[in-house]
């Protein structure tokens, strides 16, 4: 253990783990740098306290900046530690937290210091889609650090932690006072680098119980697996309330819950199976705000980011799809197409096990981007008050008939419902698999998730004479 058994970078080691399964590597390392005076100073650590533990029985490497040494400024010697715990992750196939409170590059040690920060973001980029990373800002995080918050597949931001490039005052036409960009809440609504903020102990928490959900750890959960799920009906619209109805024991573990609100990332477990979720969100029921059902740039991009990661660790994906449109404005019209492609790529490209459930709205293209069939879904369900078409009724009576009246308007929209739109036209030409029952829904996800359990990526060994 490191000589400084009190500091509050072990500290927050220890609050995290399990009790005494911490093991600290190269406690005794210190800055070897004597240019200035910082050959006067002590440097235990060199800044940095490093080691390995487990999280409910599940082994974690950790590294946690000591703001009380040097600032816990990233030096040489800081970095080749910080290093070596994502060298070790990646070995071992664990998950690798980092606990950051920097003052920044070391001044003191000029392009060595430049370069170590260079070491660091290259271990985290070689560790990205193969460990899960998860930064933890409990202090300052700025410069080129905030890119390994942002490397990282989750991060959280405690209520005293700050996240930045450049300080609010150095952003010209701004001030710390009018837009705090570096504040937590800044990380959590508007840049969507967080994914939770709190207390730290608060996080801690919330850590732990992300690492078990990843580690599927919980496959002892007595849940009954036919058990039917209540009040779908109105919590279809709240993606977050139908998540937690849904799951094993209503366990929902939210990804960037403050960005972008209108779609939900997350996970639940289906039968002791972890599970991606991606659902579009028209209500709060919480706070009673409602939602478009149109889709955004930044809710895309969301959803984009979250199915990457489920591919990468082979954890199924489940689209709750409740979509009518795309936003209606000129940023989305510069961002959205590119986002969109992004996500589809990513989506279509994936080979984890992907069912979707129409629960409300299922029109035009962007119900195609939702997980369709023609996108890769393997199983598509809907309920049976589920509306789908082309677009919406009453919108293609206006161009079909453009000149007609009223009336005559309104006799089109309801030929073309008949002839073109709804669940039953989809059924008979096998774009959905089954018409589904709100209290069925975790019965068929169950069985359907089990049944796709063995899905594999195949290739052709021969072919036929």
């Amino acid at each position: 253990m490191s000589e400084r058994k009190n500091s509050l970078a072990v500290q927050r080691v220890e609050r995290l783990l399990d009790d005494n399964s911490f093991v600290e590597l190269g406690a005794d390392i210190t800055a070897r740098n004597t240019d200035f005076t910082l050959n006067r100073e002590k440097a235990p650590s060199d800044g940095v306290v490093c080691g390995h533990g487990t999280i409910n029985g599940n082994l974690v490497f950790v590294y946690s900046q000591d703001p009380d040494v040097l600032g816990g400024t990233i030096g040489e010697m800081h970095a080749k530690k910080i290093a070596r715990i994502y060298e070790m992750a990646v070995d071992m196939n664990a998950p690798v937290i980092g606990i950051i409170d920097c003052g920044g590059v070391r001044l003191d040690e000029s392009y060595d210091a430049l370069e170590s920060m260079g070491l660091i973001t290259s271990e985290a980029a070689d560790a990205s889609g193969v460990v899960p990373e998860i930064a933890a800002v409990f202090g300052k995080c700025g410069g080129g650090l905030s890119a390994i918050a942002s490397i990282s597949d989750f991060t959280f931001v405690s209520d005293k932690g700050s996240v930045f490039l450049n300080s609010p005052d150095a952003i010209p036409g701004n001030s710390v006072d009018s837009c705090d960009s570096s504040s937590p809440e800044f990380a959590y609504k508007k840049s969507g680098i967080c994914d939770i903020t709190g207390t730290e102990e608060e996080l801690s928490e919330k850590i732990r119980e992300l690492v078990s959900i990843l580690a599927e750890d919980d496959e002892d959960d007595e849940d009954d697996l036919n058990r039917a799920s209540t009040g779908l009906e109105d919590k279809r619209y709240d993606t977050r309330e139908f998540a937690k109805e849904i799951s094993d024991s209503h366990v929902f573990f939210e990804t960037k819950q403050g960005f972008e609100k209108n779609m939900t990332t997350g996970f639940i477990r289906l039968g002791g199976m972890t599970v991606g979720l991606v659902g579009n969100r028209s209500r709060c029921s919480k706070c009673g705000k409602d939602f478009s059902t149109d889709l955004t740039a930044a809710g895309i991009r969301k959803a984009a980011d979250f199915i990457r990661f489920c591919d990468a660790f082979d954890y199924p994906v489940l689209t709750l799809t409740n979509v009518s449109g795309y936003e209606k404005s000129v940023h989305n019209e510069i961002t959205l197409p590119r986002e969109l492609a992004r996500f589809a790529v990513g989506l279509a490209s994936s080979d984890v096990p992907k069912i979707n459930l129409i629960t409300d709205s299922a029109f035009g293209t962007p119900y195609i981007f939702m997980n369709s069939k023609s996108l890769g879904a393997d199983i598509v369900m809907a309920y049976p008050d589920s509306k789908m078409g082309i677009m919406d009724a009453s919108l293609a009576s206006k161009i079909i008939c453009e000149d007609g009246t009223s009336e005559e308007q309104a006799e089109v929209a309801e030929k073309f419902e008949e002839i073109q739109s709804g669940t039953a036209q989809a059924l008979r030409r096998g774009y959905i698999d089954r018409i589904i029952n709100f209290s069925d829904t975790r019965k068929y996800l169950i069985a359907g998730f089990e049944m796709l359990e063995s899905k594999a990526e195949y290739y052709r060994k021969h072919t036929a004479k």
